[in-house]
């Protein structure tokens, strides 16, 4: 319509038909079509610096050319209302369109282009929802940063001579919007607070609020909704308390609030990545930080329209948060179950906890030097992280009569044997010789498990008892002292020993079988 007051203003200045068509850049029958239009109302005389309002011009052009009753019928007019309601559940064009045609197959006749004009133009007359808006929010220096991952591709890795995928972290600061950058393996816990700790040795400080993404070194359940609560890493909320800032997780499918790392991660891939190569990850962390003091943090910013680096130093380096002097052990949390052997699995290692929590799901703090298992914030045990063998166990986990059996040694028995007496220690070692090739561990660990429980006279008497007779069984140990043979002199013990042969309780003596009395031959046999 703006075009009509224009031609309108062209004609009045004295030009001609073809030179308005030019200037207007409209065909000639277009031309002469408005210009009778309006001439026929009267309004294409006059004074140029008087123009008719776009109303009068509407009405003028509109009362020769009315607008066409006739409109053409969309082939999805039918189903106007549920695309409208989907369209306010945030479906896409595609969604609906598919939706539509799985919900009514056979009838639906409706195509995707189709769908999509009606989405724009029911977006159109519902207007823009106050919802939608983006709203621009000034940080004030120090206040927060943004951290995230981004996939930089494959690089060689010398250290195992191989490829490896090399991921770039990278912290925006809010305010200056000074970049950190580097490169790791990884995405895991630990790598996840190194970096953080040498980011802010690289900035000189902390900022006061840390803007993640919900990966699960630091977002362990995500709020999608306001209502809903977020469950932070354990780890990380170490690392908070100890430098002093606040943890705002960006929610989630929401990336534009968190917008100045995810432009900062696209710039690295683009900026750095894209245009150079790299011998091995060593030379690719090289370039890495001349790029990052040379040209990242040295360009002039198209939001801030000054230079990150002097920016940073002359408005921001002075707010952020002080290096605590305490240097941050990093502490990893884990949840970890408990085996029926009354271990916990961290890192490959075992480690033990009372076997009353067997089957319990408990939480595992680790720090450089120790493992700590809790529950319900109740400290269960505390370990050395490292050690000599596979498994740390604390004797008193075990149960009192099952914890001896964990020692599997020859020389451990042979010294708890000892302890009793050295008739019995004599004992034990006859034992273990009694059988080279049968492994005599588990009789030896049943005979002096039940010697312990008597009188250390006793048990010295029946061991003393039993090795005189040969006899190197758990079955006969246990004789000896319930039927107190134990008690009987040594001197009586060869009389024992070689004494008559009782006949046998069911024997028969062989003249009941032959009938006559036993001949004895006293020949050479």
């Amino acid at each position: 319509m703006h075009a009509f007051q224009e031609l309108v203003r062209c004609h009045r200045l004295g030009h001609g038909p073809r030179e308005v068509s030019r200037l207007l850049q409209m065909s000639p029958n277009s031309e002469r079509k408005y210009r009778l239009a309006i001439q026929e109302a009267g309004l294409l005389d006059g004074d140029p610096e008087d123009i008719p309002d776009l109303g009068r011009l509407r009405e003028a052009v509109e009362r020769r050319f009315p607008p066409s009753a006739a409109k053409q019928r969309s082939s999805v007019e039918g189903y106007e209302a549920e695309i409208g309601d989907k369209l306010k559940v945030g479906a896409g064009a595609q969604a609906i369109y598919d939706y539509l045609r799985v919900k009514y197959e056979g009838e639906f006749e409706g195509s995707l282009s189709a769908v999509k004009r009606l989405c724009r133009r029911l977006k159109r007359d519902r207007g823009v929802d106050p919802k939608e808006v983006s709203i621009p929010v000034e940080t004030p220096p120090g206040e927060a940063a943004q951290v995230d991952f981004g996939y930089l591709g494959l690089i060689y890795d010398p250290m195992i001579n191989a490829v490896r995928k090399v991921w770039i972290f990278v912290m925006v600061l809010c305010g200056s919007r000074l970049m950190y950058v580097d490169l790791v393996f990884d995405q895991k816990v630990k790598t996840w607070l190194e970096l953080h700790v040498r980011a802010f040795k690289y900035l000189g400080g902390a900022p006061r609020t840390m803007i993640p993404d919900n990966l699960k070194a630091a977002v362990i359940k995500a709020a999608f909704k306001s209502s809903d609560d977020c469950e932070i890493n354990r780890s990380y909320r170490e690392l908070a308390r100890h430098y002093g800032f606040t943890i705002d997780p960006t929610p989630p499918y929401q990336p534009k609030k968190k917008g100045k790392v995810e432009s900062g991660v696209k710039y690295v891939k683009h900026n750095f990545g894209d245009p150079r190569t790299f011998r091995d990850v060593d030379d690719a962390a090289k370039q890495l930080v001349e790029w990052l003091e040379k040209v990242a943090n040295r360009r002039i910013h198209g939001t801030t329209r000054r230079s990150p680096a002097e920016l940073f130093a002359a408005a921001e380096a002075e707010h952020l948060l002080p290096i605590p002097a305490a240097r941050f052990d990093p502490v990893i949390w884990r949840k970890a179950k408990v085996h029926i052997d009354s271990h916990f699995q961290f890192e490959g290692r075992l480690y033990s906890v009372h076997f009353k929590n067997i089957g319990k799901e408990v939480w595992v703090r680790a720090t450089a030097k120790t493992v700590e298992a809790y529950y319900d914030d109740d400290r269960l045990a505390t370990h050395e992280r490292r050690g000599d063998y596979g498994r740390s166990t604390i004797d008193g986990h075990l149960p009192d009569y099952r914890s001896e059996w964990a020692e599997r040694g020859r020389k451990a028995w042979e010294a708890r044997a000892d302890v009793i007496g050295p008739a019995v220690g004599a004992y034990i070692r006859a034992v273990f010789d009694s059988d080279r090739e049968l492994s005599m561990l588990r009789r030896v660990m049943s005979i002096v498990t039940h010697l312990e429980g008597f009188p250390a006279g006793r048990a010295c008497a029946a061991a003393a008892r039993a090795h005189y007779f040969g006899n190197y069984t758990s079955h006969g140990i246990r004789n000896i002292l319930k039927k107190g043979l134990d008690l009987t002199e040594p001197s009586l013990w060869d009389a024992e020993r070689f004494g008559a042969l009782e006949s046998p309780r069911h024997a028969r003596k062989i003249m009941e079988l032959t009938g006559s009395p036993a001949e004895v031959d006293h020949g050479s046999n």
